[in-house]
């Protein structure tokens, strides 16, 4: 007993150690030229974060107590001697009981309303806020009083509550619940470790009062990589580098448990007596550090939030940003990797004219920090460039793809035609945007059916539109040139409509036409009969 003793103290010791890594965020060096700086990427220590979390619990008026009521035990279900009441602090269960310390004293929870009102269901939220991102270093644990439920569910938040998205499913039927099988995290490998699973290890009713704790295990992930006793968290820091939404995995800013229905005492609802049926927590324990992007190896809580006490010229509550004056680089988070000590990735002076990173290609030898933006870019490009690193041309030029990025010619101006385009800009192929019936690479020709005309027109006749009536023929497709006989925009009024011996014009006209039809069709016929 006393080796097994020994062997899991210096299996905890190792852990501490482990999780320990990057703690240390510089060191002062002697060398030939002197003291200087050695920078390494660096974390704040995990702590225990349930005494800095602001706890809510929902809907209004889901706490017991108001107005007071009486409730059971599933173990002495008819023995309904307990009573509620929030005006009584000594029978009060306010929200506040899940974070306090009994320190060897009389347990003490939160406990919602009774499931009186059954068959609506008892639903309740208990959201945990810290303002701060935050990393698991360990298992997450609820302890519930009286019977842990048949059904929750753990939530997660990354932008301070505003949308929320699960860490995992809990339920007695994980298929009646939630269509989904059971699984258990050992069921889970490398290439899946950050599913969503559903587990039932929680939920089934033991009928034991000690086995009240519901976990969210996180050990047993980080195990999938380092093994079962943890002792290769360099494998595990490595990957939390290359394998994408590890890390991600791990952090979060608010925690949310969704409380669906309650312990039932392993049989259906009772409907003869529902004083049994409530949530009461006593304890929520979040092992986790602070989240301060490898740039920090403390965290403190000042002015009623944690604050990461930023190094590597970095700054903001989770050192997100550069300093001001240290910004000649964009701002990035430290790294795990080389090992064992990472990259700090510090921020580094900025020098507002000749900056060290002022890649320009040669169209610009002046560099600015813009701040809001958090980017360094050049100043004035010439030869038709534009760009945070003058990489682009200038609207109204295109890239000249036979030329180098540094060629002074590397743009070449689009010479739009100004009345056949929208505007004097075009494709990075050099094709210009025409209006309509307009076409060609600098938009100067006109489409079929269409005339230029100070741009292209449409036509208004032609030799397939025929829209001149009456023996009209089409004028540069422009307008009709009419018979004698006729007059109009398509021909199509006789000149001598109410005119004095305009009937004999008309019909000397008409026989005319009938008789050049009819020589056609008889033309015609002659033709197909051979």
């Amino acid at each position: 007993m006393l080796q097994q003793t020994l062997l899991l103290l210096l299996l905890l010791q190792y852990f501490t150690l482990t999780l320990g890594q990057y703690e240390i965020c510089k060191s002062l060096l002697r060398t030939n030229n002197g003291k200087m700086w050695e920078f390494y990427a660096c974390q704040p220590k995990s702590m225990p974060m349930k005494e800095f979390t602001q706890i809510k619990v929902e809907p209004p008026g889901i706490t017991c107590g108001n107005p007071p009521e009486r409730f059971c035990t599933l173990e002495n279900p008819y023995l309904c001697s307990d009573e509620c009441d929030a005006s009584n602090p000594d029978l009060a269960h306010p929200p506040q009981l899940m974070q306090d310390r009994e320190r060897g004293g009389p347990v003490t929870y939160w406990q919602t309303i009774t499931w009186r009102r059954y068959p609506q269901p008892l639903l309740a939220n208990v959201t945990l806020a810290w303002n701060k991102s935050l990393e698991l270093t360990d298992d997450i644990q609820i302890t519930f009083e009286y019977g842990r439920p048949t059904v929750m569910v753990l939530d997660k938040s990354l932008d301070y509550g505003r949308t929320w998205q699960p860490y995992q499913f809990y339920a007695d039927d994980c298929m009646d619940a939630f269509a989904m099988p059971p699984k258990k995290v050992q069921d889970l490998s490398t290439s899946n470790v950050t599913r969503v699973i559903c587990t039932e290890e929680y939920s089934r009713w033991v009928g034991s009062r000690s086995d009240k704790n519901v976990r969210f295990e996180v050990r047993a992930r980080f195990a999938i990589f380092a093994g079962p006793r943890l002792l290769n968290m360099d494998n595990l820091y490595t990957l939390m580098e290359s394998v994408k939404g590890l890390r991600d995995f791990f952090t979060f800013t608010d925690l949310r448990l969704r409380l669906i229905r309650p312990a039932l005492g392993g049989t259906y609802v009772q409907r003869e007596n529902l004083y049994k049926y409530f949530y009461a927590i006593s304890n929520i324990e979040v092992p986790a550090r602070c989240k301060c992007n490898l740039h920090a190896g403390e965290c403190t809580f000042q002015d009623g939030s944690l604050q990461c006490k930023c190094d590597h010229n970095t700054t903001g509550q989770d050192c997100h940003r550069c300093k001001s004056g240290f910004k000649s680089k964009s701002w990035r988070p430290g790294s795990y990797l080389p090992l064992p000590n990472g990259s700090p990735n510090i921020c580094v002076v900025a020098l507002l004219s000749f900056l060290p990173d002022c890649e320009c290609y040669g169209h610009s030898n002046r560099c600015s920090y813009i701040d809001f933006l958090n980017i360094v870019t050049c100043v004035s490009c010439k030869h038709n460039t534009r760009g945070q690193k003058c990489q682009h041309c200038r609207l109204g030029y295109f890239r000249n793809t036979s030329a180098d990025l540094d060629d002074e010619n590397i743009c070449i101006e689009c010479n739009c035609n100004e009345t056949g385009s929208v505007h004097d800009r075009c494709t990075d192929a050099g094709y210009c945007q025409c209006k309509q019936g307009v076409t060609g690479m600098k938009c100067e020709e006109c489409l079929p059916g269409y005339y230029w005309n100070q741009g292209c027109l449409p036509n208004f006749c032609d030799e397939e539109l025929l829209l001149c009536q009456n023996g009209g023929t089409c004028v540069e497709n422009q307008r009709c040139q009419c018979a004698p006989q006729f007059k109009g925009v398509t021909c199509e009024q006789p000149v001598c409509e109410k005119e004095k011996g305009c009937d004999a014009a008309w019909a000397s006209y008409l026989s005319l036409s009938t008789l050049l039809l009819c020589t056609s069709v008889n033309h015609l016929t002659v033709r197909t009969a051979f």
